[in-house]
């Protein structure tokens, strides 16, 4: 059984279902495709952001309380293609993600190219062209540590000035890649595809014609980078003008994932291969006055719990077997994801370390309903310094299926949503249930205890 899995960075769970978005996507392609699939309605980002969940991923192990962001050799001897070879599995990484090299994710993989440019990647400089500012300083994210002290959006509109076609930006050009090696490929069984689109995280480049579908009114400067702050740094026009670039670069990415499941219908793939589609993680664009996925900004000093905006995340996986249309709305964690596809592929082999994670291929069949979890946590890698809680981070979400429990809010204090009534997260009502705060809170604990976590990692949220 071939694997085919799609990950799309920075894509938000309310662009393709719960259409709750201040500005909803168009996504036909993958309406389309979830025609055919079997969905996740209640999957959670367990260790953000971006390689942090990619290990859980391909490791099958929850990360988060032992390290940060870092080489993947360095948080566990598991890796997907690795693991595949062993069952006779050839394998291929293709994308655009600009992170992928540094955490050497290409090893253990037969194949791998990555496009090189995105984020400020100077991997190619032209010091003939100057390098104009695309945004204010005060409204863009701006940390001073790239090439010449400029921001990520002035460099990547320098890097990428030869852009004047659709077809010229990094979602178009990685889908090609993949359509390329599926044709190249299709008649040798098994293989591993791994296709890593970057967008629609920032910076956000897509056709000026998609952005004034959303925006059609707007006369300002463009809003190409959020500032990892406040959204009330931005006036209304410009966060509209802000949404108006995400959405349209999400859009973007439909239009092209679209090519690639095209593709897999006229190699009729459909018939030996697993399909999955998924993100990393979503984005704030306005929701608790953010604008970001975590706190740079020099004018905001809260802490950034993991709301669902940024963490609930979309799955969506076809195969063989799988009935078409269904959702599975238990409660799961990516490092369920490694396990699931093994398990749908028929592939029984030793891992170097155990895996975390649980097969849930038993509730795609429909075989069982029973819950794999009571609850989940997303969280990022957190100590302590000095003894105290590190100002302005990220701070982890615990999540059952009713409840959102936050042991640090945005001000220190404990927050809890009941998510039947609120699935903003919006309404703290702690100081109204301090029994569910209380016995969510000793959950999280128990969480970390079952993993077997460090005491340090313990030691930052004990009450």
């Amino acid at each position: 059984m071939n694997i085919i899995v799609i990950i799309s960075d920075t894509f938000r769970y309310d662009n393709l279902f719960d259409r709750a978005a201040a500005m909803p996507v168009r996504t036909p392609h993958l309406d389309r495709f979830s025609e055919r699939c079997v969905s996740l309605s209640r999957l959670y980002t367990g260790s953000f952001p971006t390689i942090p969940h990619r290990t859980d991923f391909t490791t099958g192990r929850v990360g988060w309380p032992w390290y940060p962001w870092q080489d993947r050799r360095l948080s566990s001897e598991n890796h997907l293609p690795s693991i595949l070879r062993e069952a006779g599995y050839v394998s291929q990484l293709l994308g655009d993600c600009p992170h992928l090299v540094r955490a050497a994710f290409f090893e253990g993989f037969d194949g791998a190219h990555t496009l090189p440019g995105q984020e400020g990647n100077t991997y190619f400089i032209g010091m003939n062209y100057p390098i104009e500012p695309a945004m204010a300083d005060e409204k863009t994210r701006n940390i001073g540590n790239h090439f010449q002290g400029r921001n990520l959006i002035d460099l990547h509109t320098w890097i990428n000035r030869r852009w004047y076609r659709e077809v010229d930006r990094f979602a178009p050009r990685t889908a090609e890649l993949a359509v390329e090696w599926l044709e190249e490929n299709d008649q040798h069984s098994p293989f591993f595809l791994w296709v890593d689109f970057f967008d629609p995280h920032e910076p956000w480049d897509p056709p000026e014609y998609m952005v004034r579908k959303y925006d059609p009114d707007y006369d300002g400067p463009p809003m190409l980078h959020p500032n990892y702050g406040k959204a009330s740094d931005y006036t209304e026009a410009e966060l509209r003008n802000l949404r108006a670039h995400y959405c349209a670069e999400a859009e973007l990415v439909d239009r092209w994932v679209g090519r690639i499941l095209t593709k897999i219908d006229d190699l009729d793939l459909w018939r030996n291969s697993i399909v999955v589609f998924m993100s990393d993680h979503g984005f704030s664009l306005g929701e608790h006055n953010r604008t970001g996925k975590s706190n740079i900004s020099k004018n905001d000093d809260r802490y950034w719990p993991l709301y669902p905006e940024i963490v609930h995340i979309p799955f969506l996986v076809a195969a063989p077997g799988l009935e078409g249309g269904r959702t599975v709305s238990q409660l799961l964690r990516p490092a369920d994801i490694a396990p699931t596809l093994l398990e749908l592929a028929g592939v029984d082999v030793e891992t170097p370390e155990p895996m975390h994670g649980r097969s849930f291929a038993p509730l795609l069949r429909g075989e069982s309903e029973d819950s794999l979890h009571e609850y989940v946590v997303s969280a990022t890698f957190t100590r302590l310094e000095d003894g105290e809680l590190p100002p302005n981070r990220v701070t982890p979400m615990l999540y059952t299926e009713r409840w959102a429990y936050a042991p640090v809010g945005s001000y220190g204090e404990r927050q809890l949503f009941d998510l039947a009534v609120d699935p903003l997260t919006e309404t703290n009502l702690a100081e109204d249930h301090l029994d569910v705060a209380d016995d969510l809170h000793d959950a999280f604990i128990e969480e970390l205890r079952d993993l077997d976590a460090p005491d340090e990692a313990i030691e930052v949220w004990k009450r």
